[in-house]
């Protein structure tokens, strides 16, 4: 559950638009972005249909109101390591997007014990199965002070397409976008690697395991990334290979959050889009968060 730029979710986490890969070597083409909705018919075959988008059941992203994974590791960095980890919750609020209600999900990055992100990222699942991203905000920090969300990006708004999260029937071979927000020089990239691996984590092992592999076109030293998800769970670990910076995250902890932890997580949530309101041109074209 972490988003791709720094560790796009299984979850963040923090993405539906016209650029997407939908297959092995077949590619979905977009262009400007008042013209997304005819494009994804035009390039997919269809446009994608939204009857119930808060219904995120696809078994390797699977996304339920007061879910919450918490993962631990380690970034290297200049020969550097320093511990790192990440929890992401799925709140109970929902925010339209392009016409599609959206769920919102609060990813917090943190690295030796101190908060350096936080991010609300807004996924849908289409009538098909596939998961979605439509946007992010995230919030970036610097010894413990606040210091601005530069790359918000929402889908179909100042040029930002999105793209697919997780595909319903993921096959070896099958690559896609995840997100293209020019502005912000976006452009993540996915393709499964491998299906039916096993993997052991401090929650347990797990079987069927899918591999992801993803990377950014418009970041030659950045490497690739690594992400396993488990049926039924999510992501459960991420590595890397290559770059300049790598991350290495394992699933600590998968907590289900009763009503009083809900109500602290949409509080929170709730006072990061007002913050998000005051300072970001891109989010003030969204119509606000409300519980569902």
């Amino acid at each position: 559950m972490l988003t791709t730029h720094h560790l796009r979710p299984a979850i963040a986490i923090g993405l539906i638009g016209a650029a997407a890969l939908s297959g092995c070597g077949t590619a979905d083409s977009g262009g400007a972005s008042h013209h997304s909705r005819r494009n994804v018919a035009h390039s997919a075959g269809g446009q994608p249909t939204f009857s119930h988008p808060l219904r995120i059941r696809n078994s390797m992203f699977p996304l339920r109101p007061g879910m919450e994974f918490v993962y631990s590791g380690r970034i290297v960095e200049g020969g550097k390591s320093t511990t790192h980890s990440v929890r992401f919750t799925v709140t109970d609020l929902s925010k339209v997007v392009d016409g599609v209600r959206t769920a919102v999900a609060w990813d917090r990055d943190f690295q030796a014990g101190e908060l350096t992100e936080q991010e609300l990222a807004f996924f849908a699942e289409d009538d098909k199965g596939n998961v979605w991203n439509f946007g992010e905000y995230p919030e970036e920090f610097e010894d413990g002070k606040f210091t601005g969300a530069p790359d918000t990006w929402i889908k179909d708004t100042a040029g930002a397409y999105g793209g697919r999260h997780m595909l319903a029937r993921p096959a070896v071979g099958a690559q896609y976008r995840e997100g293209l927000v020019p502005t912000i020089k976006f452009n993540d990239m996915s393709k499964v690697t491998a299906t039916g691996r096993k993997t052991c984590v401090p929650t347990g092992c797990y079987r069927g395991v899918l591999l992801v592999t993803e990377w950014s076109p418009n970041d030659s030293a950045g490497g690739t990334q690594l992400k396993y998800y488990a049926p039924g769970v999510g992501l459960v670990r991420v590595g890397a290979h290559g770059g300049d910076s790598r991350e290495y995250l394992t699933l600590a902890a998968v907590r289900h959050l009763d009503s009083a932890g809900i109500a602290a997580v949409r509080k929170a949530v709730l006072a990061m889009e007002r913050r998000a309101y005051r300072i970001s041109a891109v989010y003030r074209q969204t119509r606000p968060a409300v519980r569902r």
